[in-house]
């Protein structure tokens, strides 16, 4: 019987069951998400929450008392960088287990431990993608569509065209302009001629 036998030796001794917990916690910080059996995943969120608890007060002290858990600098570091600030304002429960059903080969119980935080899936504000259904008529109507992107993609350098004739349309109007000009000195001269006459 196990009477009063809360923590879950996970079959073996002390200090492989501490190497265990303390590498386990370093990827499930700098991955924020990792793959392993139910029972390695309990005894990890009891490990791993109490070092997260202590990650919210960013001192020399408590940056010495995780890493004396975890043996990592880097995963030190991730936690206090990156993973405390998104979790400042939440009073616990930094974790969450997802099953995923059985291993082949010894059925064991297998699951998802991931820090809650750090899943876009369930924050507030997330819009899932609508699936596009896998039907032929999808096909063909994803085919048209591409085929107006297309032709929308053709249209843009015709309007782009027209605005490159303009300046072309301005070469006339200078010898116009200078016909003008000419003009206007003609009439000078028919005025200066009859002021003459």
């Amino acid at each position: 019987m196990r009477h009063n036998k809360k923590v879950n030796h996970l079959g073996r001794q002390a200090s492989h069951r501490k190497a265990l917990m303390s590498n386990m916690a370093s990827s499930l910080i700098l991955h924020k998400r990792i793959e392993t059996t139910v029972a390695k995943a309990k005894a990890l969120k009891k490990f791993v929450e109490p070092l997260i608890t202590k990650s919210k007060e960013d001192t020399t002290h408590q940056r010495r008392v995780v890493f004396s858990y975890l043996k990592d600098k880097y995963a030190t570091a991730e936690l206090f960088r990156t993973v405390a600030p998104k979790i400042a304002d939440r009073p616990g429960g930094y974790t969450r287990i997802l099953h995923t059903g059985f291993r082949v080969g010894d059925a064991a119980e297998m699951c998802i431990i991931e820090l809650v935080d750090f899943n876009e899936t369930y924050v507030e504000g997330y819009a899932p993608k609508a699936a596009a259904p896998k039907t032929r008529r999808s096909r063909s109507k994803k085919a048209a569509e591409d085929a107006e992107v297309v032709a929308e993609g053709a249209e843009a350098p015709k309007a782009e065209k027209p605005a490159a004739k303009k300046p072309a349309a301005k070469k006339p109007a200078a010898p116009k302009a200078a016909a003008k000009t000419s003009g206007a000195k003609v009439k000078a001269v028919k005025t200066g001629a009859s002021k003459k006459a």
